[in-house]
């Protein structure tokens, strides 16, 4: 271990080398904390934090009374990955610009099992199923097609999703934003890109998959953002381990 690194920070990347490569069935939880811990001779608050690292990352998820299991997307080397713990919505991405927001339908549903495994919930529990519209000033920039949990972010209203959801949650609600794993790829417009964004039948669009986590581990948000190709820059950077 390297000097500067804390054990859990250690531990939780040798189980995201085991997870890469393949070492745990996709099908069964990890081993529990309980057998790690002994495993890697540390406390089982260790285990816990280095654990929660990666449910943090969008690696793993917690299943109550289930155990521990990995999410298969994020093992899908076919598509661009990014893992980002600083976490942003849009008006805080476009600080100091006119930013409204057109709600084109909001309404409350039972979720398929798709969007429920993202959001690690029961198909029998409501999500918020948000389509609208980002716009700055006249013009639109995104397209977002949102789930998230009512009893996770309880309260919102059109007059909520007009605005930032991301202030809602953070100012009213109380609640931390903690990080976010995205998957972003390119695509054809759709018939909604072309009536909701302006696009032409040839410009290409950025589509922004993402689960974003509160920092109690709890996935709150599934989207698909549609991204107007003229309006955004997608920057990553790799720091270097020493």
């Amino acid at each position: 271990m390297a000097q500067n690194q804390t054990k859990y920070s250690f531990i939780a990347e040798e189980i995201r080398k085991r997870i890469m490569h393949h070492e745990y069935p996709l099908d069964k939880p990890i081993p529990d904390e309980m057998t790690l811990s002994k495993e890697f001779d540390c406390s089982r608050m260790t285990m816990k934090k280095a654990l929660e690292v990666l449910v943090l990352e969008g690696l793993l998820y917690r299943k109550r009374g289930h155990g521990t299991f990995i999410i298969k997307s994020a093992l899908d080397r076919d598509k661009l990955q990014i893992h980002n713990q600083e976490v942003n919505g849009f008006t805080k991405l476009v600080d100091g610009k006119n930013v409204k927001s057109r709600v084109i339908s909001f309404q409350v549903v039972f979720p398929d099992e798709a969007i429920a495994e993202r959001l690690n919930i029961e198909k029998e529990t409501p999500v918020y199923d948000i389509l609208r519209v980002r716009m700055v000033g006249k013009e639109p920039y995104v397209l977002e097609h949102t789930y998230m949990p009512v009893n996770v972010i309880p309260g919102v209203t059109q007059h909520v999703l007009e605005g930032s959801v991301y202030q809602y949650i953070q100012d009213e609600l109380g609640l931390k934003i903690a990080s976010s794993y995205k998957q972003i790829r390119a695509d054809k417009p759709s018939k909604l890109d072309r009536e909701y964004l302006d696009c032409s039948e040839t410009d290409p669009v950025m589509e922004v998959e993402q689960t974003v986590y509160l920092n109690n581990g709890v996935a709150f948000e599934y989207s698909l953002s549609r991204h107007r190709y003229d309006k955004f820059v997608f920057t990553t950077v790799n720091i270097a381990r020493r």
